[in-house]
């Protein structure tokens, strides 16, 4: 498109300054280039306004909207993990264990354990020594049945919830 086209479109649209559109009414009156295409391009812009834009069948329209509806049901209901954060996350508790572990062998007294012997014993823990080990609520038979019990159906129930997410995950 040449610049008299560009002006005169921006002049029809009125996009144009007000010194701008000034300038092209005068060469439009004075210039008869510019007349001349003013008036093809204002047939051609009533034309334009004078077409009805068609729209589509309602057909095309639902198969759009299924379309849309099943790419947004793809998408999955949890957000996406991101594994430079779990990544980063890892580094830090791993430079943290690290840095505790040279902190304590830095501090530990080598010297001092060297002696063949070690000077050291372990507190003392008294426990109750009037009660039989069957009167012990927490070691008794029953008790400690029902904890295994407990721990074996909560071990079920995790490994059931992992083997399904690990079917659905194939699945997609």
């Amino acid at each position: 498109m040449n610049s008299i086209e560009e002006n005169l479109w921006n002049y029809i649209d009125g996009t144009c300054t007000p010194d701008e559109q000034q300038a092209i009414s005068m060469l439009i009156e004075t210039d008869e280039v510019y007349r001349r295409q003013y008036e093809e391009l204002l047939a051609l812009n009533l034309e334009f306004s004078n077409i009805e834009l068609e729209e589509p069948p309602m057909a095309f329209t639902y198969r759009v909207m299924e379309a849309i509806r099943a790419e947004e049901a793809m998408v999955p209901l949890k957000a996406a993990i991101n594994k430079n954060l779990i990544r980063g996350l890892f580094g830090v508790f791993a430079f943290i264990i690290v840095a505790i572990t040279a902190y304590a062998l830095f501090t530990i007294n080598w010297n001092a354990g060297s002696t063949a012997t070690a000077n050291f014993s372990l507190p003392q823990v008294k426990l109750p020594v009037n009660l039989p080990p069957a009167k012990n609520l927490l070691s008794s038979a029953p008790v400690l049945k029902a904890f295994i019990f407990f721990d074996v159906v909560f071990g079920l129930f995790f490994l059931d919830a992992y083997l399904r997410k690990q079917r659905t995950a194939k699945q997609f």
